[in-house]
């Protein structure tokens, strides 16, 4: 009896022995949901980074990371049912690229606390995304003023220039504004033509022709939608198109001066795991921008009014070209 008593302990020991074991090897395990607010290249270029950062951190940390893609077709209700599925499927983080993603995953995890982790938002303050204890990320905040300066680099005989966005994009609030200053203390006129829908896009852009000498969009989402249609629009006017981000500029705009949406990507990707191994939150990242990109096909068909040479002095030069889908 002595002898069975004491097997049953030592087996009992070994048992608890072998659970201990098996609770500290095992991996840490983490679920991140990345949501993106609609397909388009800027969009799509910051997922791909954050999702392929995110599998290759977990292999150098030796985590097991889950990352699930959601997509919320630029529409509020199925960003917020996607909100809802990943607070009550558990995720552990959520990345959301864009204003409107970023603004209902805010939302959603409010009662969780569980962190957002956005990309891509050019202004948090003005989208209500700052002063939020489980919530940060990247910005590609606009440097306006050197786009406004490259425009008369180019054109300094210009005397108009048009300004199209959307009066729904939170990320346009600023740099618009920042625009019609840096206008208004050059004495320069501007028209202002807003969409909220692609044909409301594509009425105001053709409404800019034989109006103005070159035309500004910022990091505008609703606009980006539709960003092939309106540079081959003022492309044939002769008329050069300065946007917010690069991706407006492979679909056929004529330059912009701002940030690299694979590093922005990538650091957000740093900032969800770092968070989710740390239990802190930092305060967002504003990423470096000063990156000029220059679309050569577009300058070719545009003439003289395109002659960028002068962009040398001003920064890193980018050429690309067309991207046809």
């Amino acid at each position: 009896m002595m002898k069975k008593l004491i097997s049953l302990v030592l087996a009992a020991a070994m048992t608890v022995s072998t659970c201990a074991i098996s609770v500290f090897a095992e991996k840490p395990s983490f679920k991140v949901a990345i949501v993106q607010q609609l397909d388009h290249p800027s969009l799509d270029e910051i997922r791909t980074a954050a999702e392929s950062k995110l599998l290759a951190l977990a292999d150098e940390k030796d985590a097991a990371v889950e990352v699930k893609v959601f997509n919320g077709q630029n529409d509020s209700s199925i960003l917020n049912q996607i909100g809802a599925k990943v607070v009550s499927d558990g995720y552990d983080a959520v990345i959301p690229i864009a204003t409107l993603a970023a603004q209902c995953m805010a939302t959603a995890c409010e009662s969780t606390k569980t962190p957002v982790i956005y990309a891509a938002i050019s202004d948090p303050a003005a989208a209500d995304l700052t002063d939020i204890d489980y919530v940060t990320g990247t910005s590609d905040a606009l440097n306006t003023q050197s786009i406004m300066d490259m425009i008369f680099a180019v054109q300094p005989e210009a005397k108009t220039i048009g300004l199209l966005y959307s009066n729904s994009e939170a990320n346009s609030t600023t740099p618009i504004a920042e625009a019609k200053a840096y206008l208004d203390a050059k004495g320069i006129a501007y028209v202002e033509k807003t969409g909220n829908t692609n044909d409301e896009i594509m009425t105001a852009a053709n409404a800019l022709v034989g109006q103005v000498d070159a035309v500004f969009t910022p990091t505008d989402n609703v606009v980006m939608a539709a960003a092939a249609a309106v540079s081959e629009t003022l492309t044939n006017a002769g008329i050069p198109f300065y946007t917010g981000a690069d991706s407006f500029v492979t679909a056929g705009a004529f330059a912009t001066c701002g940030v690299n949406y694979t590093e922005l990507g990538t650091y957000t990707a740093d900032m969800a795991l770092d968070i989710l191994e740390t239990g802190t939150v930092p305060e967002y990242h504003v990423m470096d921008g000063g990156i000029i990109t220059v679309n050569t096909d577009t300058a070719a068909m545009i003439g003289k009014q395109a002659e960028y040479s002068c962009f040398d002095s001003m920064g890193t030069v980018v050429e690309v070209t067309t991207t046809k889908d």
